[in-house]
C-alpha cells in the first residue's frame, strides 16, 4: 500500500485500525512518512505511543519490527548475534568428518546460516511489501552509549558486522522512537527526528477512542468511565492512568455486566486503572464516591 498523501488520509487510515488520531499527531506522522524522517514520540505511559506504530504498520501493510529497550542494551544485542550452539555443533561435525580446511570452516561459521538477526539488522533487509515500521520502544530506558550508536545507525541506515562487512538498507525503514521521559534523551538524537509530545486526550477524544476500542459499551457507561478517569488524573496520585487503562477498565466492567458506575464497583475494579497500592488505598470508601459525584456533575446531558 502506498503512503497516505494528506493529513486527512493519515487520520482515515489509522482510524480503520481503531486508532483515533488528532490532527497535530496526524500532521507529524504525515511529515515523517513524506520526508523519510524518524518520528520521536514522548509522553506518559499508556497514551498511545506504541500503539501508533502498530496501527501504522497494520494500515500500510508493512512488517512491524520492535526493539524493546532496557537498561544495559548494547549495539550487538540490537543488531545481531551469532548462533554459538549451532557453530559448536558445526565445528564438532567437521572435526568428526576430518575436515581440516579451517579457513573454509571459519567462513561458514561466520556466514548467513549462523547469523541471528536482531531488530536493527532485520529492519535493514529488503521486504516485498515495502520498508518495515521499526519501533524503538522506551528509548529512555537505555544509556548514552546506545544513543550514540543509534544516532549513527539512523543517520546512514546501515550497520556493520565485522565478520561480514557493512549492510545498508535499500530503502530506509519507517522509524518510530518512543520515550516515557524517565530521563532526557540527548538533543543530537532528537535533532535527527520529528518530535511530538503525546498528551492525555480531552474528554471528547478519549470517548471517541473508547468507542473505537470497546464499541459494545453503552453510551452512558462509556461517558461515566471517561469522566471518572479524567477526574482521577487531576488527583495527587503516583501514577495517573493512561488511555490504555481506560480501555482495560471498560472491558473489565463489561465482563462484569456493569451497567453504570457505583462506589462499590469502582473499589472492586481499581486494579484495572491504578497499579500502585498507595494510589488504590486513597480511593477506597468515600473518596471513590466523591470522584464519581464530581465526574457525573461534569457530564452534560446527552
Amino acid at each position: 500500500m502506498h503512503t497516505p498523501d494528506s493529513i486527512d488520509a493519515v487520520q482515515s487510515l489509522l482510524a480503520e485500525t481503531g486508532y483515533v488520531c488528532g490532527r497535530a499527531l496526524a500532521t507529524v506522522v504525515f511529515l515523517s512518512l513524506k520526508l523519510g524522517r524518524p518520528l520521536f514520540l514522548e509522553g506518559e505511559a499508556g497514551v498511545g505511543k506504541t500503539e501508533i506504530a502498530k496501527a501504522l504498520a497494520a494500515s500500510l501493510g508493512r512488517k512491524l519490527i520492535r526493539l524493546q529497550c532496557y537498561e544495559g542494551l548494547d549495539a550487538s544485542s540490537a543488531v545481531y548475534e551469532w548462533n554459538f550452539p549451532a557453530q559448536m555443533i558445526a565445528i564438532r561435525t567437521a572435526e568428526a568428518a576430518g575436515n581440516a580446511d579451517r579457513e573454509m570452516l571459519q567462513r561458514e561459521l561466520f556466514g548467513p546460516d549462523f547469523l541471528v538477526e536482531r531488530p536493527l539488522l532485520e529492519a535493514m533487509r529488503p521486504d516485498a511489501n515495502g520498508p518495515p515500521v521499526l519501533l524503538i520502544d522506551e528509548l529512555d530506558r537505555t544509556d548514552e552509549p546506545f544513543e550514540a550508536f543509534l544516532l549513527e545507525a539512523l543517520s546512514d541506515f546501515q550497520v556493520t558486522i565485522p565478520e561480514m562487512g557493512t549492510i545498508k538498507a535499500p530503502e530506509p525503514p519507517i522509524v518510530i522512537l518512543t520515550s516515557n521521559r524517565t530521563r532526557e534523551v540527548h538533543d543530537a538524537l532528537k535533532r535527527r527526528c520529528l518530535y511530538h509530545w503525546v498528551d492525555y486526550p480531552d474528554f471528547d477524544r478519549e470517548l471517541e477512542i473508547l468507542h473505537a476500542r470497546a464499541p459494545e459499551a453503552a453510551e452512558t457507561l462509556s461517558r461515566e468511565i471517561v469522566a471518572f478517569v479524567q477526574r482521577l488524573r487531576t488527583e495527587d496520585i503516583f501514577k495517573k492512568p493512561g488511555v490504555a487503562e481506560t480501555i482495560d477498565w471498560a472491558k473489565c466492567l463489561l465482563a462484569l455486566d456493569v451497567i453504570d458506575l457505583s462506589p462499590e464497583v469502582i473499589s472492586d475494579t481499581l486494579g484495572a486503572i491504578l497499579k500502585y497500592q498507595d494510589d488504590i488505598q486513597k480511593l477506597h470508601g468515600s473518596e471513590a464516591k466523591r470522584l464519581l459525584d464530581d465526574a457525573r456533575a461534569s457530564l452534560e446531558p446527552v
